[in-house]
């Protein structure tokens, strides 16, 4: 399994998402090691749902001993989210290396960032990215080491 086929898959079930982290950050050029696959999906019930299918259709699992189609329940995301202190829903390959990471909430308004998101082409599939100042706001309030480091390239590509 490898992000292209994880992104193609969503498109062709036209599931709106946005990279952003890591995978956002080299896509913008800035070369860099990542682990993992970060979206920020459409959270409303019937896309978050076409989502989990999808996901789950590629053979991908929960992290958590949960049914994957119950991050789709905005009910249960919420009590997650409110009581286990989830950022992140995590699906992961068993016969591979590859870990979708799918924020519990939105980290900026999901239409600003659909909207502000910049096109590119992965593989043969046009993809959105988060934009510069969309991926360097997440960054700063995320404020690992990594991310610290993140904008500094980020703000040298976007100065540049």
């Amino acid at each position: 399994m490898t992000v292209e086929q994880v992104l193609a898959a969503l498109t062709a079930a036209d599931v709106r998402f946005v990279v952003v982290g890591g995978v956002a950050v080299v896509l913008h050029g800035h070369p860099r090691l990542t682990a993992d696959i970060d979206l920020v999906i459409d959270l409303e019930v019937e896309p978050a749902h076409r989502a989990m299918n999808v996901l789950a259709g590629l053979g991908l699992v929960p992290r958590l001993p949960v049914a994957a189609s119950a991050f789709a329940d905005p009910a249960t995301r919420a009590r997650w989210v409110a009581e286990r202190n989830l950022m992140v829903f995590t699906m992961t390959d068993p016969g591979g290396m590859l870990e979708v990471d799918l924020f519990a909430r939105s980290p900026l308004p999901f239409e600003d960032l659909w909207s502000h998101a910049v096109t590119v082409l992965v593989g043969e599939t046009e993809v959105r990215i988060a934009a510069l100042d969309d991926l360097i706001t997440m960054k700063r309030e995320a404020g690992r080491p990594q991310d610290l480091a993140d904008i500094t390239a980020l703000e040298a590509l976007r100065d540049h």
